[in-house]
């Protein structure tokens, strides 16, 4: 079983992530959303150096952008007050998505913890309030934006890989296998053929295309994050069993990850149903599990990753025992 954390100024410590390997952290997802493959290079370090205190060493993800919009930096932070109407240009939109835009289109900000619809002329009315931080993502569900597989900065970041220890890239936003062979082509190109890729299905054409292009990937990733804002919630789990069941029947390892332990980025202990959830996954045959914000940004590091691995332990050998009785 591989458990990942992602990168983050929570966890960016020596003493931090040591604990975090010791515990039974095998490596960490890097967002390249936020910060670039060079300017990591300091915690890239640190992670080696925590992983060699634990005799081992990292597994670094670098998760590019790929064909995902993301709001702006400049005027973020900035707070949509729920019933409000506010203009459009608050939330700092895409130019691609700007265009493309028509009154009543729903808009689903930072993982669909916000949510706005487009009024007329530069105006949205907030549903769902909070603070908009900068560079998060945005979902207008329903409408088809052509992005490229690899923008500029995935192409420098996918350069610097092989060099700077990098053992799996993980492609957003795949929609086809076109995406998978563009981003197998890039590495090939860089020296990074050894490098595994891991596919993340976030959104619906990705789900539907998985069987065509899940022998590109070396593990497909279920990113319940925007997958879960391209339909609705109470759909999420039946698409998350249809695609490990797949998985299983095609020997396709699968990772599972987005608000595993989302409580514990402001709670020393989970639920029962965080918890209930992990256990499933690997009960479903996760071959690995991923935090996001919850080493990233949470209050509590080290104890998510060790109710995380805790967990992850116990379902696998409760898988034992059955197997055994």
């Amino acid at each position: 079983m591989e458990v990942y954390g992602t990168f983050g100024p929570a966890c960016t410590d020596l003493s931090r992530l040591t604990e975090m390997f010791r515990t039974g952290m095998c490596g960490l997802r890097l967002n390249l959303s936020h910060r670039s493959l060079a300017q990591s290079r300091d915690w890239l370090e640190l992670a080696r150096q925590a992983a060699e205190l634990c005799g081992t060493a990292p597994q670094i993800l670098m998760d590019l952008q790929g064909p995902e919009l993301r709001v702006g930096s400049e005027g973020l932070p900035v707070e949509l007050p729920e019933g409000e109407t506010l203009p459009l240009s608050l939330l700092r939109l895409p130019a691609i998505l700007l265009q493309a835009l028509r009154p009543g289109q729903e808009l689903l900000l930072d993982d669909g913890k916000l949510q706005a619809v487009v009024g007329e002329g530069d105006t949205c009315r907030v549903v769902r309030g909070g603070t908009l931080l900068p560079r998060k993502s945005v979902a207008a569900p329903g409408l088809d934006i052509r992005l490229p597989a690899l923008t500029g900065e995935d192409l420098e970041n996918l350069r610097l890989a092989p060099q700077m220890g990098v053992t799996g890239v993980m492609q957003s936003f795949v929609r086809g296998r076109e995406d998978l062979l563009e981003l197998r082509e890039a590495l090939k190109r860089y020296g990074g053929e050894h490098i595994r890729i891991f596919a993340k299905v976030e959104n619906r054409q990705g789900l539907q295309t998985l069987p065509e292009w899940i022998d590109l990937a070396d593990c497909v990733v279920i990113a319940r994050g925007d997958l879960g804002n391209a339909m609705p919630l109470w759909q999420l789990p039946a698409a998350q069993k249809i695609i490990a069941a797949l998985c299983n029947a095609k020997g396709k390892p699968f990772l599972v990850v987005t608000q595993m332990l989302a409580s514990m980025e402001h709670r020393a202990v989970p639920t029962r149903a965080e918890v209930s959830d992990i256990f499933n996954a690997v009960l479903d045959g996760a071959s690995a599990l991923m935090l996001t914000g919850e080493t990233a940004a949470g209050n509590y590091p080290v104890e998510a990753m060790a109710y995380l691995c805790n967990t992850a332990r116990e379902a696998l050998r409760f898988l034992q025992e059955r197997e055994d009785f």
